[in-house]
């Protein structure tokens, strides 16, 4: 390994991290009816003996800007779906069915509701700084194996180290940047 790669390995894997951090965003409702809210929730499927992404198993749709409307490709799954949507702590949402589509009413947003919904993004973007902060440490400890090797000199650790650090602090601002773009947008009535 050299340094190129480790910088490459560490860039990836905190790219990741954010990427996470944003999918699961996505979930966190704004008061806005978005198939993003609900497209990534795993059903356990009885019937078929698995878990599955909900976008696997049904079209999504919002007919309206308070609606999301579900309609499964397979009508047998429909409970499946109802009470993955109802277990799911994040979305607090109670699916009402026809027993071939289900809609999802998406209720106002109350102002308890908000600062719980920012505590869950809170969360969301520590988990992603963990990651981060757990990428850099991979980045240092494969810089001091590299010296230890005799692949790096003392000089080229120390600007291995700081390269890791600079990529670190840009990725954690950037968490922070979009943890304060997802706080405002969810405060916002």
């Amino acid at each position: 390994m050299d340094a190129e790669t480790t910088q490459s390995e560490v860039n990836e894997s905190m790219r990741s991290a954010i990427d996470y951090m944003l999918q699961e965003f996505a979930g966190v409702r704004t008061g806005k009816a978005s198939p993003a809210l609900v497209e990534n929730l795993d059903v356990n499927v009885v019937s078929y003996g698995s878990k599955m992404r909900l976008k696997e198993l049904a079209v999504i749709t919002t007919p309206e800007a308070r609606t999301i409307m579900i309609q499964p490709f397979d009508p047998s799954v429909v409970g499946d779906i109802e009470k993955a949507i109802r277990e799911n702590g994040k979305l607090g949402l109670n699916p009402v069915s026809d027993g071939k589509l289900i809609r999802l009413p998406i209720p106002e947003l109350t102002e308890e509701r908000r600062v719980q919904m920012v505590k869950v993004i809170k969360s969301i973007a520590e988990e992603s700084r963990i990651r981060v902060r757990a990428s850099r440490k991979d980045g240092m400890d494969a810089a001091k194996n590299m010296k230890a090797d005799n692949v790096l000199t003392e000089d080229q650790m120390h600007d291995l180290e700081k390269t890791v650090q600079e990529i670190t602090d840009r990725f954690i601002k950037d968490i922070d940047e979009k943890l304060a773009d997802k706080e405002k947008d969810v405060m916002t009535v």
